[in-house]
């Protein structure tokens, strides 16, 4: 049926990033300090902010496609974007920039990067794609498992269906000992001890710059769609 509304129109795959954002953060590592980087600064925002920004824009109606409830916030500041400052309150390292790029599509009712979320990280030798949510609360690691026990045919598909590992493998931290009130001879014992419930697929650098590099996130996104939805409905959120 015809609501009148007009179809989304995606743009053109032409890649959004260029080798200016290696070339800048590989000098960044180099020069890691704030006088090098005010200096610079109109390079991070030709090479790194501005593409990024681009790419969330282009982004967002590819995310509505996978699922509305997942936002694509093209700003500077407070959006998808993280931010390229570190938080050095409580690190050994006091470096005050960091050396890699991160887009962070949280679910919309998430507050920060332990929300259910799909990821892109950009860096020299590291770029990778996630999906899932990294570190949650104690509440949500207990429902989340809780999930896998009473729905574990649901989580194999999810986890471990043709599509989801023909992009993506589970990936993450884990206990070294068996989560508390679990049976320890669970058959799925090894994914109810992970303290992430995460999806993730590295990329070569050289994907980043190349045409339909666009179209590949999107399609590893779509792998991992499954996995969200089980992560959204244990924590009783929407997909």
């Amino acid at each position: 049926m015809n609501t009148g509304r007009p179809l989304p129109e995606f743009l053109p795959s032409e890649p959004c990033f260029g080798p200016e954002l290696f070339a800048f953060l590989d000098d960044l590592r180099a020069h890691n300090d704030r006088p090098w980087f005010h200096a610079n600064k109109a390079r991070w925002e030709e090479a790194a902010l501005e593409p990024a920004l681009v790419f969330i824009e282009d982004f967002a109606p590819r995310l509505e496609g996978i699922s509305p409830h997942f936002r694509a916030d093209a700003r500077a500041s407070g959006g998808s974007l993280f931010r390229i400052q570190r938080d050095t309150r409580f690190a050994k390292d006091k470096s005050p920039y960091k050396t890699n790029l991160g887009i962070h599509f949280r679910h919309n009712a998430g507050k920060d990067a332990h929300a259910p979320g799909f990821y892109l990280h950009l860096e020299r030798g590291a770029v990778f794609v996630g999906c899932g949510i990294w570190r949650p609360d104690g509440p949500a690691t207990q429902k989340i498992r809780e999930a896998i026990v009473e729905d574990p045919d649901g989580w194999l598909a999810a986890t471990r269906g043709p599509a989801f590992t023909a992009q993506l493998r589970l990936d993450g931290e884990s206990l070294k000992r068996p989560p508390r009130g679990f049976d320890p001879e669970h058959p799925l014992l090894e994914d109810l001890k992970r303290k992430d419930f995460i999806g993730m697929v590295n990329l070569d650098d050289a994907a980043v710059t190349a045409d339909g590099f666009i179209d590949e996130v999107e399609a590893i996104y779509q792998a991992g769609a499954p996995l969200q939805r089980f992560l959204c409905r244990a924590l009783d959120l929407p997909f």
